[in-house]
């Protein structure tokens, strides 16, 4: 008698013996958790709370200021810290000509300031101050104010000057590409991978998915790697040439975006390791066991119960032979689970949640979702392939359930994050932030509904069991020897059917009509899915609502309703007062929420400006608030906003100086705090000359 397989010389129950390959898979897993592990913790670690955007808190010669001899240096001090460019602060004399010694750095080391250099012997008047930085939530931000030397005097300072360090254009589009095609890649990657672990092991040896899994990481490394090098040229306003400037290189590699990219390129090559284990563990054939001790064939000597005990004996040998499998797709899980958080890292460490409110729950949160959206959107392609492939209702059953847990972790952390990132419900409408947003909502709502029809689909594949079951690929058929020119219409006819079933081989895999369907609408849901990630891009590289949106020419007055065309601004008269009223309503629920502001301008003309500013509650009495800031912008001239500090003149009542050194369109902007997290920005243009 031949000599039995292994599983019938072991106890019941006993897993088979380990090979040379499962112990050297298991110490692949295990150093992949030690990379892996290392490098979430150097990403989290780097994420400390901070403003949301940086905001320039202060300045060394005070803003509008009249200092009585020239400065030696000018330094900005923000609310975070900042990187900067060779060009990032620059100094203009009234005539418009550059008066810093260039290249700006940190002054004594810390990383929230700005400092450049001066030229001596400076001239007495009044000299405007160009800055431009980039927050430690990786975005540009950029701003101007004046100060005088002696004493204010008119001024003209060149606009190329001060609007020079504007992304190129060409850079700018690549860049936001490249930030879109790395979120697909790794949803692609993430979902592809979490699709085959959990719903579909057997399509580990599907060429169409290894193919999916190795295009996901060959998408996100070519676009990290330009997003490296983009990234200095579209912080600093140069052209495309400088991508591959080194020097710049390395600069981003010392921001904390470029930190986070150096990461990410790290754990794609740790992510390389994982999809090798993963297809060469759950690629191989699974082992089955071997059969029964005893007679093959004709009845047992014991009667049923014999029977009974060789079927469970069989039972338990088989799932002897599995557990090495089962095990192999717990541990390449894990490690999945971990690759997926640690890269998700790399985009939440260096963005709107490592910085502003609450960032020890945003970004938990922001790795959440973005490991739900690669669940569902790239579990949609994985899909797609399995349908193609004649996957059984069981496997789009679990993809279901795996998709709605999805859905349910998108929406819990999308209305967080929207919270966080509005501030308020003026800012839904009110800024692009707040607008993106809501077209992104639409395209979710939308991809929900075609997932509702794709459940329809499936809950007809489940109901009918003859297509309920996984279909084998269909085969190309045996060739029909015919004659090459055969004059017998029956062969002819022959010939061209076995001619077409051979061009459909391998392209109508069990797609039946219900099937199909199915398909059909996946297919609709993953094109949805590309747009929602476009719309993602552009809100991450857009200010959050709770930022104060930059003030537009010719905006109109907040609450007040579109400015009628060819309305021009008030134009005032100088040497008199000009007085503006800018109602305000923050939607608080305290007293001074809603009212009008009013500011008041002597003498209303190019030079420094004395300003009053009043506060009235709807009653017409002055009203107290916790905060209030006024500001005047030049959008034609890329000047401003330019802050007035204030001084309290009583209750709802305060004074300052504003220097406004070139005539033009400007615009007056007036933010009320009434609480703790009711505010609102109101705008009004004005003509200064």
């Amino acid at each position: 008698m031949p000599k039995a397989a292994f599983p019938q010389t072991l106890p019941p129950g006993t897993p088979p013996p380990r090979t040379a390959g499962d112990r050297t898979a298991r110490r692949r897993i295990a150093a992949l958790f030690g990379v892996l592990g290392a490098v979430l913790a150097l990403m989290l670690a780097g994420a400390g709370p901070a403003s949301a955007h940086a905001t320039l808190q202060s300045t060394d010669p005070a803003q509008n200021s009249v200092v009585a001899a020239a400065p030696q240096t000018v330094t900005l001090t923000f609310s975070e810290a900042v990187s900067l460019s060779g060009d990032s602060v620059r100094v203009l004399d009234p005539a418009g000509r550059a008066v810093d010694t260039g290249n700006p750095a940190h002054a004594d080391g810390r990383d929230n300031t700005a400092r450049v250099g001066l030229n001596s012997g400076l001239a007495g008047g009044t000299y405007t101050v160009a800055w431009r930085a980039v927050s430690e939530d990786s975005h540009p931000i950029g701003g101007a104010f004046t100060f005088s030397v002696g004493a204010p005097s008119d001024t003209s300072v060149s606009a190329t000057a001060l609007s020079g360090a504007e992304a190129d254009s060409t850079v700018a589009a690549l860049y936001g590409a490249g930030r879109t095609v790395a979120y697909g890649a790794f949803a692609l990657l993430a979902g592809a991978a979490a699709f085959v672990l959990i719903c579909w092991p057997a399509g580990a040896v599907q060429r169409a998915v290894q193919r999916l899994l190795m295009s996901g990481w060959v998408a996100l490394l070519v676009s990290t790697v330009a997003v490296l090098m983009l990234r200095g040229p579209y912080e600093r306003g140069s052209g495309l040439g400088q991508a591959f400037d080194l020097s710049l290189v390395r600069a981003t590699l010392d921001e904390r975006i470029g930190t986070a990219l150096a990461a990410r390129l790290l754990l794609l090559a740790a992510s390389g390791v994982f999809l090798s284990l993963l297809v060469g563990q759950l690629g191989q054939p699974p082992r089955t066991a071997g059969p029964a001790a005893g007679p093959t064939a004709g009845p047992t000597a014991g009667g049923p119960e014999e029977d009974a005990e060789e079927s469970e004996l069989r039972e338990l040998e088989q799932r002897a032979a599995e557990r090495p499998q089962r095990e192999a797709r717990l541990g390449l899980g894990v490690a999945g689970l971990v690759l997926a958080v640690a890269l998700s890292a790399t985009w939440v460490g260096a963005d709107h949640a490592s910085v502003g409110i609450q960032v020890w729950l945003a970004l938990p949160f922001g790795m959440l979702h973005l490991i739900a959206m690669a669940l569902w959107l790239g579990g949609l392609a994985a899909m797609l392939v399995g349908l193609r492939h004649g996957i059984g209702a069981d496997v789009a059953d679990r993809f279901s359930k795996v998709a709605f847990g999805a859905v349910a972790v998108l929406t819990v952390t999308g209305i967080y994050q929207s919270w966080r990132g509005l501030g308020s419900w003026g800012a839904l409408t009110g800024t692009e932030y707040g607008r993106l947003l809501l077209v992104k909502t639409g395209c979710v709502v939308a991809m929900l509904g075609v997932a509702w029809i794709s459940r329809s689909w499936l809950a007809r594949l489940r109901a009918d069991p003859q297509e309920a079951v996984a279909v084998a690929p269909a085969e190309a058929p045996e060739p029909v020897t015919v004659a090459a020119h055969s004059d017998d219409p029956v062969r002819q006819a022959q010939l061209a059917r076995q001619q077409a079933a051979r061009e459909s081989a391998g392209r109508d895999r069990g797609l039946t009509p219900t099937r199909a369907g199915l398909r059909r609408s996946v297919l609709v849901e993953a094109l949805v899915a590309v747009a929602v990630l476009v719309v993602t891009t552009m809100l991450t590289n857009s200010p959050p609502g709770r930022v104060a949106g930059e003030v537009a020419a010719g905006a109109p007055a907040a609450g007040a309703g579109p400015a009628a065309p060819g309305v021009p601004a008030p134009q005032t008269v100088p040497g008199q007062t000009l007085e503006l009223k800018l109602p305000y309503d923050t939607k608080g629920r305290t007293p001074n929420a809603k009212g009008t502001a009013t500011v008041t301008l002597n003498p209303a003309r190019t030079g420094p400006n004395e300003v009053h500013l009043k506060l009235d509650g709807a009653d017409g009495q002055p009203v107290e608030v916790p905060e209030v800031q006024l500001a005047f912008t030049l959008p034609d001239r890329d000047l401003g906003p330019l802050p007035v500090t204030l001084a309290a003149e009583g209750t709802g009542r305060w004074s300052g100086t504003a220097q406004l050194p070139l005539a033009g369109n400007w615009v007056v902007s007036v933010q009320v705090r009434s609480s703790d997290i009711d505010q609102t920005t109101e705008i009004k243009p004005l003509k200064i000359g």
